[in-house]
Order: C-alpha cells, then sequence, then structure tokens
C-alpha cells in the first residue's frame, strides 16, 4: 500500500484529499497492526507504533525540518503541509 499512500501523500491539495489520504493512512495503520516488530521495532513500514511514538516523531520532523523547509521547498498549500506531518509520524525517527 505504501506506493499507493505515498501518491495520495502527493495529490493532497484540498480538504478532500487530505481527508482521502488520512484514511488510507489509518488503514495502512491497521493492517500493520497485525504484522509482528522487527528486530528494530518495525511493523511493517511504521517506525512509530504508538500515539505518543507517532505524534513525538512527528513534532520532531517539524522542528528538524522547519516544518517542512528543508529539504524543501516547502509546500505552501496547508493540506499539504498537514498531510506530510502525518506522514512523519509514521516512520520519522
Amino acid at each position: 500500500m505504501s506506493q499507493t499512500l505515498f501518491n495520495l501523500l502527493e495529490a493532497v491539495n484540498d480538504e478532500a484529499s487530505f481527508c482521502a489520504f488520512a484514511a488510507a493512512l489509518g488503514a495502512e495503520r491497521a493492517k500493520a497492526e497485525s504484522l509482528a516488530l522487527t528486530p528494530d521495532g518495525f511493523q511493517g513500514e511504521w517506525a512509530n507504533n504508538t500515539i505518543e511514538g507517532f505524534l513525538e516523531a512527528a513534532v520532531a520532523w517539524a522542528k528538524d525540518s522547519g516544518f517542512g523547509m528543508r529539504p524543501g521547498p516547502k509546500p505552501t498549500n496547508v493540506w499539504q503541509l498537514a498531510a506530510r506531518f502525518l506522514w512523519a509520524g509514521r516512520n520519522y525517527e
């Protein structure tokens, strides 16, 4: 599902596409729940397996990247930026 999810991320430009991305992200997380943890702690492509870890990673990405400035360019569409924040929560370490 990752390529499809990434394509949805790239397509976010309004409320509807943001909600479609967020729903697909949630569905991917639900599927990952059934996977065993790998030795490095991943479940599928999810590095952050708790809500605390997910939010901590998303905030760390926001701080480390200047909320999307690096590597750049920073999305000007707030829906795209919010989607990238959620995407970062998935696997930013």
